[in-house]
């Protein structure tokens, strides 16, 4: 995945920390053996190492939980244990660059770890769904602050022959989660020892500290706080996500239905306080008249919303397939392996029109995968069934992995302005988060109208997530042609 596509980058621009000379054009291109070498390797690591602790703790837990719900309970709960971890990374995002202008990159680092490793000690002692929410919103503090500094240390910590690959290296961090989180989580669980597999994330969170503490730079930062944090926005939002997970824990019927309506109300207010406001989440051009930049976004959430798709998807392997939890993990997994491939074919196209066509098909691949996927859920699925779910999982993620690349180039050429397009790119990491955390609340929602039947919580929640991606098909159109056109 793209540098601008991770969690956390929506603070590059205010990079307050920062003490290096801006590149220039002398500079030598740095390699990878001298990134990687003893000068650089553990800083390399740290700046790696946190962004993959945050990927990889997404698809790690999604693996469990089938096996933390059958120890603790709490089913009526699932998608909350998601939506705090999201939504707590999404507050920790806008707070990376004051953390960083006020501690300085050690320092931020170290907390970052920290509140990370707290989360997970939290997780790891629960004795009950409510504290393991608990804990995976600590988790997401520490986490979304982590998957940001990744990004705004680079430039501190690193001479600019090195910027590009260290960016590339740790971009890369987002694909090993995808791949490794969900079997890890699944051989934990296979083991019976979820708690264990919160004890060795407390492990890697604590080494990462340490070697964060004498690789990094530990000035105590510039103490300026740098931009205003929109609290109204960042409000609004968390009470719109609070306000969908509750639509999937209330008695069905009419609470649902008004759970559900106070979210897209609080979700139009966070609209309207965003238009008028100073200080925003996204960048000012979104909501400018005729700009594309809007239906960028919007088409990147609705992408994201497939994503959120795979939260359940162990359950479902493992209720309705019969699969081991380290199957159902890899299974759960199938959907980001297709983003990861295609991403890497979609990189490659070279013309304008190509990478239109991409944008614009990513959207239907995606619905058609989805969709083919819940009709064909089964209770005692046989092998060969569960192989074709993975497959259409996996047609799925390349809708995902042919689009979001090129979303992010429409993006940085909203505007003809240097500073306001890096912002709309960087801005895509915020979009991300915030449809993770709405749409793994509705997740929530959708399986729980199945009430015991898992198979029309299957259905309900797979076809449900499809009807939300078919808007892709229409915002992908209007995000212009290869992002050309402009609006400084």
């Amino acid at each position: 995945m793209t540098a601008s596509s991770m969690p956390g980058t929506t603070s590059v621009p205010d990079q307050g920390a920062s003490t290096s000379p801006p590149p220039t054009s002398a500079a030598p291109s740095g390699g990878w053996s001298e990134l990687l070498s003893r000068q650089y390797l553990a800083t390399v690591l740290v700046l790696a190492g946190g962004v993959a602790l945050y990927a990889m703790n997404l698809y790690f837990t999604a693996a469990l939980m089938p096996s933390i719900v059958s120890d603790i309970g709490g089913a009526r709960y699932y998608a909350w244990v998601a939506t705090g971890f999201l939504m707590a990374a999404v507050i920790a995002s806008m707070l990376v660059s004051r953390c960083l202008a006020s501690l300085g990159a050690a320092r931020a680092y170290v907390v970052g770890f920290l509140v990370f490793g707290a989360g997970a000690v939290l997780n790891s002692l629960s004795p009950s769904m409510e504290f393991l929410i608990l804990g995976r919103v600590v988790q997401g503090l520490g986490g979304g602050l982590l998957a940001g500094l990744g990004y705004a240390v680079i430039r501190g910590a690193l001479p600019d022959r090195l910027w590009a690959r260290a960016a590339g290296l740790i971009s890369a961090m987002w694909g090993v989660g995808t791949l490794v989180g969900p079997a890890l989580g699944g051989l934990f669980a296979q083991l019976g020892a979820w708690r264990w597999a919160y004890a060795l994330l407390l492990v890697a969170a604590l080494l990462l500290a340490l070697l964060a503490h004498g690789a990094l730079p530990r000035h105590s930062g510039t103490g300026q706080g740098g931009t205003p944090v929109p609290l109204a926005s960042l409000a609004l939002l968390t009470l719109a996500a609070a306000a969908f997970g509750v639509s999937s824990a209330v008695p069905r019927g009419w609470a649902t239905g008004a759970s559900i309506a106070v979210g897209a109300l609080l979700l139009a207010g966070f609209v309207q306080v965003e238009r008028r406001g100073a200080t925003t989440v996204l960048p000012t051009l979104a909501y400018r008249r005729g700009n594309p930049l809007k239906w960028v976004y919007l088409t990147v959430a609705v992408l994201c919303a497939g994503v959120m798709a795979e939260t359940f998807i162990p359950l479902f392997g493992q209720e309705l397939g019969g699969l081991t939890p380290l199957a159902a993990g890899l299974l759960g997994a199938a959907l980001s392996v297709g983003w990861v491939v295609a991403q890497l074919f979609s990189v490659g196209l070279a013309t304008p029109a190509a990478r239109s066509r991409a944008v614009r098909t990513g959207p239907v691949l995606l619905t058609a995968g989805l969709v083919a996927h819940g009709l064909l859920q089964t209770p005692s699925a046989s092998a060969a069934l569960v192989a074709v779910w993975a497959v259409l999982l996996f047609v799925a993620g390349t809708g995902i992995g042919l689009a979001f690349p090129h979303l992010s180039v429409a993006a940085m050429r909203s505007s003809t302005d240097e500073s306001e397009g890096s912002k709309a790119a960087a801005a895509l990491n915020t979009t991300q988060l915030i449809a993770y955390a709405v749409c793994s609340a509705l997740a929530g929602t959708l399986v729980s109208l199945g009430g015991d039947s898992m198979l029309d919580s299957a259905r309900y929640m797979t076809l449900g997530i499809a009807a939300i991606t078919a808007l892709g098909l229409l915002t992908a159109v209007r995000t212009g042609n290869d992002g050309a056109r402009t609006d400084s």
